[in-house]
């Protein structure tokens, strides 16, 4: 994004809100906008008094609203003279960790989790193989060799498998996967976890299953890349509903 700032939205775009919770409101509305287009990435907001004016609020009441908006990843604050609160595009990662919250409130069992894992990561194997570069090859390699390397210490932890099936789903490209399974985030670790708990030993052969998985998809063997991915998960599925 440009840091020339942009013409402001219009006046009328913004509605006066209601004193009750009017910081929500005002979050709310803008949301809104940016759904029906009138915002878009790169759109800076009125200023503080600009606001109050539109609105009808306080400061205060405008500046809770923008501390919600930037820590959602909404808005971009600047500094300086031409500075101010800019309208962004979230990151899949802030947008998985919005969604990760929410997945938060209804706890996931390990079981639940490695059955939408087997949906979600084999359905997404095939543009894996379409779109991964040389680059995520690259990175996916420097995660096993990191695997091996800690497997090797005895300091191995289930947080690198959880790594390798996040920068998997990236490798697709697409930014809505990625929030998606950075949403999972959570699920996947635990699940991971269980499957650990019930076979401390066989981290290894996952680790060397993620090698095999990478070859095959270098080599764009998507029969071969499929049945190392099934089996893998499948065992982790076996090993969470013994539990």
């Amino acid at each position: 994004m440009s840091d020339t700032p942009t013409n402001p939205p219009p006046a009328q775009l913004f509605n006066q809100v209601n004193v009750e919770r009017a910081s929500h409101a005002i979050v709310d509305q803008i949301k809104q906008l940016i759904r029906d287009g009138n915002l878009k990435p790169g759109d800076r907001l009125p200023n503080e008094r600009e606001f109050c004016q539109q609105l009808g609020v306080s400061r205060v009441t405008v500046r809770e609203a923008l501390r919600v908006l930037e820590a959602t990843g909404l808005i971009k604050v600047r500094l300086g003279a031409h500075g101010g609160s800019f309208l962004t595009s979230p990151s899949p990662e802030i947008v998985g960790d919005n969604l990760a919250h929410l997945l938060t409130l209804s706890p996931i069992s390990a079981s639940a989790a490695t059955e939408a894992r087997q949906i979600f990561e084999l359905g997404i194997l095939p543009l894996v193989l379409e779109r991964a570069t040389p680059e995520d090859i690259v990175e996916l390699r420097d995660l096993v060799a990191g695997a091996k390397a800690a497997k090797a210490e005895g300091i191995y932890a289930t947080e690198m498998s959880a790594a390798f099936h996040v920068k998997l789903s990236a490798c697709t490209h697409n930014p809505a996967i990625e929030a998606l399974m950075h949403s999972f985030h959570g699920p996947l670790i635990s699940s991971l976890r269980a499957a650990k708990d019930a076979a401390p030993d066989m981290g290894i052969k996952g680790v060397e299953e993620h090698s095999d998985l990478i070859n095959a998809i270098e080599s764009h063997d998507l029969k071969q890349a499929r049945a190392i991915l099934t089996e893998h998960l499948e065992r982790t599925a076996q090993r969470v509903a013994a539990q």
